[in-house]
C-alpha cells in the first residue's frame, strides 16, 4: 500500500469514527459537515482497489456505505417534505443541495445511452431504488425522455408516498410517473416491458445482494433491453458499492463503463441483455477503448452544449 493510499484510508477511518458516534444521521450542521468532508476526501483520483484492502478496512468500508445510505435516505426525506409544501414542488428542486450533481449524472447517463444504444428513444423506463426524492427520474422525464413512462420501484411505502406528492402540481409528470412499492426480486413479468432499467447505486449494498439483483434483472428483462447500473471507482468506493463489469454483470453485454473525475460520484455502466447466446454466461465485454467528443442534448432554457466525456472501455 502506497503512502498516499495509507493517508487516505487513515483519513476516511477517522471520519467514519466521527460519523459512527453521531447521535443521529438526520440533517444537521454536524452531519452535513462530516459527510461533506467524507465526500471531498473521496473525490480526488487515488489509485485504490478496495477489493485488495485488508479485511479490517473492508469491514469498515461496508459499515460506512450503510451509514452513507441511511444518511442519504434521511436527507432525501427531509427535502422531499420541504418541497411538498410548494404548490408545484418540481419548480423548486434547486433547493436540494446536490441537485446540480443529479443534472450532470442524468445528462451523462442519457448521453451514453444515445451514443451506445442509438435506436429509437425509450418509451418505458424503470428506476429501481427511487427513494423519497427521485431526482434522477424527474430529471430524465423532464429533460431527456419527455415521451417516456417512468416506473419507480422502492421497498419503502413511505418513500413512495412522499415521491407521489412531488408530482401533484404537474399534470404531465403525474401522468407519466408511476410508483411501485415492491422488492424488485419479486418483480418478474413487468420487467419484460421496459426498454431501459436504471439500477440505483444503493440497491444491494452488500456485494452478494447486488449480484442477486443483477442476476434477477438479467433473467427477467427483455432481450435487447438496456441496464444502466451505477457503481463507484477508486476512493469513491468508500461511498457506494462497486459493480465489477466483468464479474458481476453475467447475462449482459457491457457496452461502456465511465468513471467521472469531477463532483459526480457514481460511475456509470451501460449494458444490454443479448437477444441470445450469452444470457446465462459471463458478461460480454466490448473490446475497444476510446475517447469521444459527444454533443450534449437540449436542456430547458439552456440550449445545446458540448461536453467532453472520457469513456473507459474494458478490454476483452
Amino acid at each position: 500500500m502506497g503512502n498516499q493510499e495509507e493517508m487516505l484510508i487513515q483519513k476516511i477511518s477517522e471520519i467514519y469514527g466521527d460519523i459512527s458516534n453521531l447521535p443521529s444521521l438526520s440533517p444537521s450542521k454536524e452531519v452535513d459537515m462530516l459527510f461533506t468532508e467524507l465526500v471531498l476526501t473521496c473525490i480526488p483520483p487515488v489509485s485504490t482497489d478496495v477489493s485488495k484492502l485488508s479485511k479490517e478496512v473492508q469491514d469498515m468500508r461496508c459499515k460506512l456505505i450503510k451509514l452513507c445510505g441511511e444518511a442519504e435516505g434521511l436527507m432525501e426525506s427531509h427535502y422531499s417534505d420541504m418541497l411538498a409544501c410548494y404548490d408545484n414542488p418540481l419548480d423548486h428542486f434547486d433547493l436540494f443541495p446536490y441537485y446540480s450533481n443529479y443534472l450532470k449524472l442524468s445528462q451523462l447517463e442519457y448521453t451514453l445511452l444515445e451514443r451506445y444504444v442509438p435506436s429509437s428513444p425509450p418509451t418505458r423506463v424503470a428506476f429501481v431504488g427511487s427513494g423519497p426524492l427521485p431526482l434522477s427520474s424527474f430529471v430524465l422525464a423532464a429533460r431527456h425522455m419527455q415521451e417516456a413512462q417512468l416506473h419507480n420501484y422502492d421497498l419503502d411505502a413511505a418513500a413512495n408516498a412522499r415521491a407521489r406528492l412531488l408530482v401533484r402540481g404537474d399534470p404531465d409528470m403525474a401522468a407519466r410517473m408511476e410508483f411501485h412499492t415492491a422488492d424488485i426480486l419479486g418483480v418478474t413479468h413487468a420487467l419484460r416491458g421496459y426498454d431501459v432499467v436504471f439500477l440505483a447505486a444503493l440497491v444491494g449494498i452488500s456485494h452478494d445482494d447486488k449480484v442477486r439483483v443483477i442476476e434477477h434483472l438479467a433473467h427477467h428483462m427483455a432481450p435487447g433491453a438496456v441496464l444502466v447500473a451505477r457503481s463507484a471507482h477508486g476512493a469513491r468506493a468508500f461511498l457506494y458499492p462497486v459493480v465489477d463489469p466483468a464479474a458481476d454483470l453475467r447475462g449482459f453485454e457491457v457496452l461502456t463503463v465511465h468513471h467521472p473525475t469531477d463532483e459526480v460520484i457514481n460511475s456509470v455502466i451501460i449494458a444490454r441483455k443479448p437477444h441470445g447466446g450469452h444470457a446465462a454466461g459471463a458478461a460480454v465485454m466490448r473490446p475497444c477503448k476510446c475517447c469521444e467528443m459527444m454533443q450534449g442534448f437540449h436542456h430547458f432554457g439552456q440550449g445545446s452544449i458540448m461536453e467532453e466525456i472520457t469513456l473507459e472501455e474494458l478490454p476483452s
